[in-house]
């Protein structure tokens, strides 16, 4: 019968190194008063012999679990803003103690229950959320359990948490500024979700914008950015049969405009001629796309990196001052 191998553990790496257990422990850690060149060594030697931390043992000793949570809802973007957010968050935390786990949130689930059950289980040490509501009651909840987190986005407590935003009302205004220089007058907002925090944004700044700049600005109904891209393709085709058909639209996602341009093009008109299309991106493809496309580029790397750094410095610092950033879109 073959004998089981054991796994390496810290002892191991202390008689490979010839340095103390506690003292190897400390190196895998980060401690900064152990010098660098014992750190890279140490995590050197545990790599080659593919040492894996005891997870439960870890958190029996310390009381964390070295895990930062991403809640995401499964019907979430995932070739645009999510999938960055996943890869910077996680690359963001490469060189720590810490690793990234995805939290999924289903559509006919109550939000909260993802949220409640890490902070119930202490299954991650931190938070970070997005797709938030101005009175988000997992911001209100986190706040009042004194638990780590950061937002991607804002609520009307932002003034109270860490967060990364992208400025969705300079956005929209944006938007509708450069669909105005191009002659368009009758212009369609193909918005996010009404109960989520930057629609509002995104509303408020193209309608004021459209009111400066003296052209129409409509929210589409019956759809958003987040409905099933067989329905916006239909939306966008059948709006453009109709007798105030938009010669402008904005949109708010990568899917949502290219299922746009679809609807564009089964109404047989043309992009860049009958009338265009403006959109923000986290990956620029879209030129590539359709060229005729506007774009505005949303730095979604920047976003994953900021806000997995903030929750990081929270777990350490409770009282470390607040992180937060509001990335503001320009021309050009």
């Amino acid at each position: 019968m073959t004998e089981r191998k054991q796994a390496p553990t810290l002892k191991t790496i202390s008689q490979m190194t010839g340095l103390a257990v506690p003292t190897v422990s400390r190196a895998l850690s980060g401690a900064t008063d152990i010098g660098e060149k014992t750190r890279q060594r140490v995590r050197s030697v545990a790599a080659e012999i593919g040492y894996v931390p005891n997870r439960a043992g870890v958190r029996l000793r310390t009381g964390r679990s070295y895990v930062i949570s991403l809640v995401l809802p499964t019907e979430s973007d995932v070739m645009n803003v999510t999938a960055r957010l996943i890869n910077s968050s996680a690359s963001a935390l490469r060189g720590s103690r810490y690793h990234l786990t995805i939290t999924p949130v289903f559509p006919d689930e109550d939000p909260m229950k993802a949220v409640r059950t890490i902070v119930e289980t202490r299954t991650a040490d931190g938070v970070i959320l997005n797709q938030l509501a101005p009175e988000d009651p997992r911001v209100r909840y986190l706040m009042d359990q004194n638990f780590p987190f950061a937002t991607h986005g804002r609520t009307k407590w932002s003034a109270q948490h860490d967060y990364f935003d992208f400025d969705n009302y300079a956005y929209a205004r944006l938007a509708v500024q450069r669909l105005a220089a191009k002659g368009r007058r009758n212009i369609a907002l193909l918005a996010p979700p009404r109960e989520q925090f930057y629609a509002l944004e995104m509303i408020r700044g193209a309608q004021e914008a459209a009111e400066l700049a003296g052209v129409a600005m409509r929210v589409m109904d019956g759809v958003t950015s987040d409905t099933p891209t067989d329905l916006i393709e239909k939306a966008v085709a059948e709006a453009q049969t109709s007798h105030d058909r938009p010669d402008g639209i904005i949109t708010a996602s990568s899917a949502a405009c290219m299922a746009a341009v679809i609807g564009i093009e089964n109404a047989g008109l043309t992009l860049g001629r009958d009338l265009d299309l403006y959109s923000k991106e986290a990956i620029p493809f879209l030129e590539r796309f359709r060229p005729q496309i506007l774009t505005q580029f949303e730095d979604a790397w920047a976003a994953g990196s900021f806000l997995a750094e903030a929750v990081l410095k929270r777990i350490e610092d409770p009282q470390a001052p607040l992180r937060q950033k509001l990335d503001v879109p320009r021309e050009g």
